[in-house]
């Protein structure tokens, strides 16, 4: 075993520990001050295809200021340069042991990028910011009719000011926001999005410093908040999804373990174009005792186009901006047919340009409206990328007769199973579960509370233009609490296909859905809400409804059906006051069946 010292300019004790050629380790010390260059010297340094980094447990602090700089795709965030302090690409083996280290990061900047690499481990660290990316503040008074509400904003752990009449954040490195844009109620004693909370954007006409820590914000409302609520503001929606936490684009056998995000500037865990990922005793959380009540500005996960095996297991995911997990496929638009076998498709959502959507080999699928089903597969031979926006793309076989420009694709080949057991999902905006694939799911033995639908299923072919339609999901065991308490109507279990008005509004979309032995507690009337499913069901669930003072959606049933075909429920129980047990249309009526149900 040879020892090798090396000697860094900013000084640091830095051991590397050859076992072989191929395989080398990095021995990380700890040591007050910037670690941005030591770790960027440690990998640029290194040559071998398989590398181990250790560091001795300790507080880390990572700047900006010698970090590599990139310009980066990164799906469902901002494009552009971006500062990336761990930049590993092209690697047969990378792993990083973090031996319980806390990772502090300062200023935009984006953490882990992890690219081309056949296998990565990532354990044992937790990832903060010594400044978070938002405006947190306290509501003391509320005057509907004059349009203002007045705040006291937290300081402590924040950083703000108010410059000619309008508000700044988080004022780092030389970069602010100057509007509070997406804004939301947090209930301050639960530390969670609050009752009847609506998503809402404030570009304040202008503000007022009153006195006492008082700032009072002249704007009109979608829904004034209650005094002794706290407004937690993220800044303009094209600037406030710099990166994720950590970004794996292309890689494979992936594990994560033991690794806390409790800020981030996006979303806390991203995978494009990977595949068999394992995340496991992970979480997403405020620190305890912080008085912080967003952790990631996104999604805690999200798997966009990935394929193989994805598992989650034993997670906690709490107080982010966004979904528990979202995992989808792409569609892209047909944009114009050059020949039998060669067409151009466009990438339609700002969040998506860049986006690697095939490559040869793949196998697409083609859908042709007013039907979304996935009728037609060709092998692609070749794909070109015009730019972030056009690819495109020759198959190996014919074009389907009838093809029209803005027909969708759907690539069949990147799609995965996915497995979520033992995990906890609450006190956060958004969705626990929010998935689109065709293989298997499993969703088991977790804790969900929701702000929307706990898990939602659905397919949309505008907009976000996240494919796609489900075949194989099992949903059994869990135990929901306190769901859909937000101010948009939800349903703990919505399927509900978003899909163009190009598409036959009646066609059956989602397939194949069992719904059992699972435990509800909530105030919220909803529990399933499904439309265009064929084969769904609801079997051997408890579902106690519980009092609220407010119940938004009094008059919403336990379960309503449009457009669905064999239904069945089955020995379920319920005890609660809602009368209006099971609502369906003509069309899904006519293949329900009821048996052995009690308390409805």
């Amino acid at each position: 075993m040879k020892h090798i010292l090396i000697r860094i300019n900013i000084l640091i004790a830095l051991f590397i520990s050859i076992s072989s050629l191929a395989k080398t380790t990095i021995e990380i010390k700890h040591q007050d001050g910037d670690m941005t260059e030591v770790v960027r010297n440690a990998i640029e340094g290194n040559t071998d295809k398989e590398l181990t980094i250790v560091f001795e447990k300790g507080k880390y602090l990572f700047l900006a200021d010698f970090a590599v700089n990139n310009y980066s795709y990164i799906t469902n965030h901002s494009n552009g340069l971006k500062k990336i302090i761990f930049l590993l690409e092209g690697y047969d083996s990378v792993a990083i042991e973090g031996n319980g280290s806390e990772f502090i990061f300062h200023g935009q900047v984006a953490p882990f990028q992890i690219k081309n690499c056949k296998k990565v481990t990532v354990k044992n660290l937790s990832i903060d910011w010594d400044i978070p990316f938002v405006f947190q503040s306290r509501v003391v008074a509320v005057n509907q009719k004059e349009s203002y509400v007045d705040v006291k904003p937290f300081s402590k752990g924040f950083s703000w000011s108010v410059e000619k009449d309008r508000i700044s954040f988080p004022n780092v490195d030389g970069f602010s926001f100057f509007e509070m844009g997406s804004t939301l109620e947090f209930d301050s004693n639960e530390k969670r999005a609050a009752d009847g909370a609506l998503d809402y954007s404030l570009g304040p006409r202008w503000v007022e410093v009153m006195g006492d820590s008082i700032i009072r914000i002249h704007d009109r409302f979608r829904k004034y908040p209650e005094i002794g609520n706290i407004l937690n503001s993220k800044g303009e929606g094209e600037q406030n999804r710099y990166a994720p936490a950590f970004q794996y684009t292309n890689s494979q056998n992936i594990l994560l373990e033991g690794i806390i995000v409790h800020h981030a500037l996006g979303m806390g865990f991203l995978f494009e174009r990977s595949q068999d990922i394992v995340i496991k005793k992970c979480g997403v959380y405020v620190r305890e005792g912080a008085d912080r009540v967003v952790s990631t500005i996104a999604d805690a996960t999200h798997f966009s186009n990935c394929k193989g095996a994805i598992l989650i297991e034993d997670c906690t995911f709490k107080q982010m901006l966004d979904d528990g997990t979202n995992v989808h496929g792409t569609y892209v638009e047909v944009n114009k047919i050059i020949d039998k076998k060669t067409l151009v498709v466009e990438l339609k959502h700002k969040e998506q340009m860049g986006f690697e959507f095939a490559s040869a080999g793949d196998e697409v699928w083609i859908i042709m409206p007013p039907s979304p089903d996935r009728a037609a597969v060709n092998v692609v031979a070749e794909t070109s990328i015009i730019n972030d926006r056009f690819i495109k793309i020759r198959f190996k076989e014919a074009l389907p007769v009838g093809l029209k420009n803005g027909a969708i694709l759907e690539n069949k080949t990147w799609n995965p199973t996915f497995t979520m057991r033992g995990c906890t999902i609450k006190d956060h905006r958004a969705r626990n579960v929010i998935i689109k694939t065709p293989l298997k799911i499993i969703i088991e033995n977790n804790n969900f509370s929701s702000m929307m639908s706990a898990i939602q299923l659905r397919g949309e072919s505008f907009f976000w233009y996240e494919s796609g339609a489900v075949n194989d999901v099992l949903i059994r065991n869990n135990h929901f609490t306190n769901c859909c308490y937000g101010g948009a109507e939800a349903a703990i279990l919505y399927i509900t296909p978003r899909l163009g008005k190009v598409f036959d509004s009646k066609a059956i979309y989602d397939k194949n859905i069992r719904f059992e032995n699972n435990t509800i507690e909530s105030s919220s009337n909803r529990v399933v809400w499904a439309d265009r499913v064929a084969g769904l069901t609801i079997a051997n669930n408890t579902i106690i409804q519980k009092t609220a003072a407010h119940n938004l959606y009094p008059l919403a049933p336990i379960f309503e059906f449009v457009n669905c075909k064999d239904v069945e429920i089955t020995n379920n129980k319920y005890e609660g006051a809602n009368k209006n047990g099971v609502k369906m249309d003509v069309i899904s009526k006519k293949t329900v069946t009821q048996n052995g149900n009690a308390g409805f």
